[in-house]
């Protein structure tokens, strides 16, 4: 990493897990495959900054709840984003790395190495919900395949659109990343 840490992916200690790193490689992993519009990649570190900001509009979190939406895609950090139908058929080994690597990142940050199933379930609404609309405003979806796909288009503010549906440099992205994990696990 660049932090000079050594990341073992098949044994991940939490000690080698720096927010620096997180923050650096999600804001350069593209989603959807970099097949979007726009001059910038619409990164993952942008995503998991909308899918806080959906569940936070949706319900009453404490920061460690948010702090544990916020990391939810962090172990892409080193592993990348793979579509959901390549990872499927992948199958259990990629998902055996990604909780490992998830478990230590939660670790390091103070948080149980799994979610409560309540969290869980909030994280993936709330991860449907961006999907759909990074699908139809960024991805060249139409509502009908993005309802098929991810349910229905979700209920937002226009300033979850303005604010996260713009495509940031990544340079943007991972400085947000970092102010937002600072708010969230600040004094």
């Amino acid at each position: 990493m660049l932090s000079g840490r050594r990341l073992d992916l098949l044994d991940p200690s939490p000690l080698d897990v720096e927010i620096a790193d997180i923050a650096h490689g999600l804001a350069r992993v593209a989603r959807w495959n970099g097949q979007t519009e726009g001059a910038h990649i619409f990164s993952v570190a942008q995503h998991s900054l909308l899918v806080e900001a959906i569940a936070r509009s949706r319900a009453r979190l404490d920061r460690a709840t948010r702090l544990g939406i916020l990391l939810h895609d962090a172990p892409e950090y080193v592993i990348g984003d793979m579509i959901s139908p390549f990872k499927a058929v992948i199958g259990d080994a990629y998902k055996a790395v990604e909780h490992r690597l998830l478990a230590a990142i939660h670790l390091r940050f103070g948080l149980p190495p799994a979610l409560p199933g309540n969290l869980v379930a909030l994280i993936k609404a709330a991860d449907r919900a961006a999907a759909h609309l990074e699908a139809t405003r960024l991805a060249g979806f139409s509502t009908a395949e993005a309802r098929r796909l991810f349910g229905p288009a979700p209920k937002f503010s226009p300033l979850i659109e303005r604010d996260y549906l713009t495509l940031w440099p990544a340079e943007t992205a991972e400085k947000r990343y970092l102010e937002r994990f600072a708010k969230l696990v600040g004094p």
